[in-house]
């Protein structure tokens, strides 16, 4: 049989199949964007929608740092409380409470009178006293402090108040008074015993106040303010070690707060260990770098020390943030002084002047500087 090898069977076009794809792809297109039920495999997924969080949420958070000594953190999540919930009177209050514990007392009174003007309680007014008399307002404190105890005669917080504020205000008769009635009202009140410690303290009765303090800190162990009274009542009667003592305990209930840090290097640089002050010192610059009281410490440690220009540095740092003291106003102006920079002396100097007419240290560098 003869086969034809030069044969070839007609090839077909490629063109219907072409158009079938592209009806295809067309098709595909159409279904993948224009409904939920096809997921276009060639288009990015869609996010996932997150759950923004309930005040509920951020209020069980500040509740379990509170009780774990994270002061910082709770107050940063009743912080956000507020901000979910603007007329819950409770969140203001306690953020008020805490940053007035942090050192920050200023910060506090704005929240405090919110937490008043939203609801007027008698520990909503007692909060606003605490933070006004820890920032230096004694008048208005115990005016809101009065106020409070008019509100509700039978709160153990507000007589409290009004104790420590009487105690500031150098009225030793009414500041004991009304502390012995906080505890007659709520004696397992950790507040109501670190008052009456205060009060104690203040009329220079060191071993009763000692006891305020350490019933307070057995009442709530995580709060390290009643610690940090303790050391300093057992500093003013010399005992450095256990002052010391106390004030680790400080640190150790409260990590993430810049007061107990301080407490321990002031404490430390008093006992006469200036490296261990300096090293806890800036610890607590770096838990707070807006704590002035511990750039006031440091620069104290680094004038015992004769570095003029680490003091500078720090004791106005310390100004800046609102620390006013007659002790670190002459320490900056002197110096200065040392420095032979008497332009800059004579201003510090004369502030302590203001706070004490009597300011020997003051008075002895505006000499300094007039000799030249």
């Amino acid at each position: 049989m003869y086969i034809d090898r030069r044969y070839r069977p007609r090839r077909r076009s490629p063109w219907p199949m072409i158009v079938l794809i592209c009806l295809l792809a067309v098709a595909g297109y159409l279904l993948a964007t224009r409904t939920r039920f096809f997921v276009n495999p060639f288009s990015p997924l869609a996010p996932t929608p997150t759950p923004t969080r309930s005040a509920a949420s951020y209020l069980a958070e500040a509740e379990d740092h509170y009780l774990a000594g994270r002061l910082s953190a709770a107050a940063a999540a009743y912080g956000r409380v507020t901000e979910l919930e603007p007329q819950n009177a409770d969140a203001f209050a306690q953020q008020a409470w805490l940053l007035t514990l942090l050192g920050h007392p200023n910060q506090a009174i704005e929240l405090a009178r919110k937490a008043v003007e939203l609801e007027p309680s008698a520990y909503n007014l007692s909060i606003l006293a605490m933070a006004l008399d820890w920032d230096g307002q004694y008048d208005e404190a115990i005016k809101i402090a009065l106020r409070a105890v008019d509100k509700d005669p039978l709160s153990a917080e507000a007589h409290a108040a009004l104790a420590e504020v009487y105690a500031d205000k150098n009225n030793w008769t009414r500041a004991l008074e009304e502390a012995r009635t906080a505890v007659k009202l709520k004696p397992d009140s950790a507040l109501v015993q670190r008052n009456l410690g205060y009060v104690l303290e203040r009329q220079g009765r060191y071993e009763e106040a000692i006891a305020a303090y350490l019933r307070a800190a057995s009442l709530a162990p995580k709060l390290g303010f009643s610690y940090i009274g303790a050391g300093h009542s057992y500093l003013a009667r010399g005992d450095y070690q256990s002052a010391l003592a106390q004030f680790q305990k400080a640190v150790e209930a409260n990590p993430d707060s810049p007061v107990g840090y301080d407490a321990l290097g002031h404490g430390s640089a008093l006992a006469g260990d200036p490296d261990r002050a300096i090293s806890v010192l800036r610890k607590a610059i770096e838990i707070d770098p807006t704590y002035g009281p511990a750039y006031a410490h440091l620069g104290r440690v680094y004038y015992t020390l004769l570095n003029w220009e680490a003091a500078i540095e720090h004791l106005e740092k310390a100004m800046s943030l609102g620390v006013r003291n007659e002790e670190y106003y002459y320490e900056l102006g002197l110096s200065y002084a040392y420095l032979k920079d008497c332009k800059n002396a004579v201003k510090w100097l004369e502030k302590a002047l203001e706070l004490n007419p009597k300011s020997k240290p003051a008075l002895d560098g505006l000499k300094l500087c007039a000799r030249g």
